[in-house]
C-alpha cells in the first residue's frame, strides 16, 4: 500500500457529491463499506489487481450503499494505491459445503498488500490529479 498526497484528503462533502464526482472516473463503492465508513475503488490494470482507493468516513447522517437517496456527509481520507495477488483457478484444498459455496465463492488473496511498481504509482497520481482538477 502506498499513500498519496491529495487535495481531497480531509474534504467534507455530501456523499451524493462524492459519489457523482468519483463515478465520472469509474470508481465504485468497495464491497466492504459500512454505515460509518467505506472506500471508493478504481482499478488501474486490466487484471484488476492494482487499485487506487479513496477511503471516507461518515461524519453526519446514514450511508445506505451506493445510492443517491442518502443524507450522509463524508470526510475523505488519504488515497492510496494497493495491489492484491490472487491464486488463479480453483482451491483444491477447500472443503465442499453447499451453503458455504453460496456465501464464500472466492479465495483469499495470496498477498493483500503486494509490492506496487512505480508505473502504477505514477498512473494513480495522474488519475488522482484528474479527479482533483474536476472537483467542483
Amino acid at each position: 500500500m502506498i499513500p498519496l498526497d491529495s487535495k481531497l484528503t480531509g474534504k467534507e462533502e455530501a456523499f451524493e457529491k462524492v459519489r457523482h464526482q468519483l463515478h465520472a472516473f469509474e470508481f465504485t463503492l468497495g464491497g466492504n463499506w459500512e454505515y460509518d465508513h467505506g472506500c471508493y475503488d478504481r482499478y488501474l490494470d486490466e487484471a484488476h489487481k492494482v487499485w487506487l482507493r479513496i477511503p471516507f468516513e461518515v461524519t453526519h447522517g446514514k450511508l445506505d450503499g451506493d445510492t443517491d437517496s442518502t443524507d450522509a456527509v463524508v470526510r475523505i481520507g488519504e488515497p492510496f494505491v494497493l495491489k492484491h495477488i490472487y491464486n488463479e483457478g480453483l482451491d483444491k484444498e477447500a472443503p465442499i459445503h453447499t451453503y458455504g459455496a453460496l456465501v464464500n465463492q472466492f479465495q483469499e488473496p495470496v498477498d493483500k498488500d503486494a509490492a506496487v511498481g512505480d508505473k502504477w504509482v505514477e498512473q494513480a497520481k495522474t488519475l488522482l490529479a484528474k479527479v482533483e482538477s474536476s472537483w467542483r
